[in-house]
């Protein structure tokens, strides 16, 4: 189903936090996703205990990839990382086909307590270089599709539109944000909660020719020629330039309220929305599945207190094994 929201006042259904509502603008042929992400977001970096600079970065990465999991058209796995040697050296989020989404991050204590005591906090300073790997996964029997875009100072909307303009050679224009949000219970007692939210809008005309332009080919004179930018997409690019952090992760905002905001004068049709949830892929048996590749050594170094413990960097849920069930007596 569509709706046509260049009418407030018309009957639009608004899709609420933690669904992902794709959208088309035809009179600037583009299309794009959009979400603003809360209880989702919340729960995965609560359960951590993130520092604020660390949940900021990870809140964005889960919104990217939740914008470009949902737009699969196949049962499998969309996993983004970020493997850099800033003082939050890890960031993944790993998004499996149709709706499940969990994350995590890696960082250095002492690194990071100096980055914000020099108050270096900006998204590329904490990253610093490396790389944002996007990995699709359909699953057995199929090979891992892998493409890579360095990170060397720029934030994660400038390299995830980078990997777009060069491997898909899709013009897009990507936007993030993340926010803490402070209120109060029912009972007047202050909480704190964790929101994100995120826009990609790619230009697809229906003319191809259309697409050679600097946005691909790097820039006024490449080879030796002139690719002046598309004015439709200039447009494009600047309109959703002027969407700020406070209305990606605004709680009463919307998502539609937000596009139409945007591209209203152009006029903005809205799909079906796709919710998205909280869900780890970890069980006991994949944990002793795993278990049980291990060698008796591997095993032997692994007890501790007479058991096995592993616990789920994703989901931080804890799962304990007898030795036994894996030492095979002489």
């Amino acid at each position: 189903m569509t709706v046509d929201i260049t009418n407030p006042g018309g009957p639009a259904p608004f899709a609420g936090d933690d669904r992902v509502v794709p959208f088309q603008v035809e009179g600037l042929d583009v299309r794009g996703r959009a979400v603003t992400l809360g209880p989702l977001t919340d729960a995965i970096l609560s359960r951590h205990n993130y520092p604020a600079p660390v949940a900021r970065l990870l809140s964005e990465t889960i919104a990217l990839t939740v914008l470009l999991g949902t737009s699969l058209k196949f049962e499998g796995k969309l996993i983004v990382q970020t493997q850099t040697d800033g003082p939050v050296n890890f960031l993944v989020a790993d998004f499996a086909a149709p709706d499940a989404v969990r994350a995590y991050a890696r960082f250095d204590d002492d690194a990071l307590a100096a980055a914000v005591k020099a108050g270096q906090t900006e998204p590329h300073q904490l990253l610093g270089k490396g790389v944002l790997a996007f990995t699709i996964d359909q699953g057995e029997h199929t090979q891992r599709y892998q493409g890579i875009v360095a990170l060397d100072g720029e934030t994660l909307e400038e390299a995830a539109a980078a990997y777009f303009r060069q491997s898909e050679q899709i013009p897009t224009k990507v936007k993030l944000a993340s926010a803490e949000l402070f209120d109060r219970d029912a009972d007047g007692k202050m909480r704190h909660s964790y929101r994100a939210g995120g826009l990609v809008v790619q230009f697809l005309p229906e003319a191809p020719e259309r697409m050679r332009q600097r946005d691909l080919h790097g820039g006024d004179g490449d080879n030796g020629h002139d690719f002046e930018e598309d004015d439709t997409w200039s447009e494009a690019q600047m309109l959703a330039s002027t969407a700020g952090p406070e209305e990606l992760t605004d709680p009463d905002l919307g998502v539609e309220r937000l596009l139409f905001r945007l591209f209203h004068e152009r006029g903005v049709r809205v799909y079906d929305a796709q919710p998205v949830f909280d869900r780890c892929s970890c069980s006991e048996d994949k944990i002793r599945g795993v278990l049980q590749g291990f060698t008796a050594e591997e095993i032997a170094s692994t007890i501790e207190d007479g058991e096995i413990q592993v616990t789920c960097e994703f989901c931080s849920t804890r799962y304990r094994f007898k030795p036994e069930e894996f030492i095979v007596p002489n």
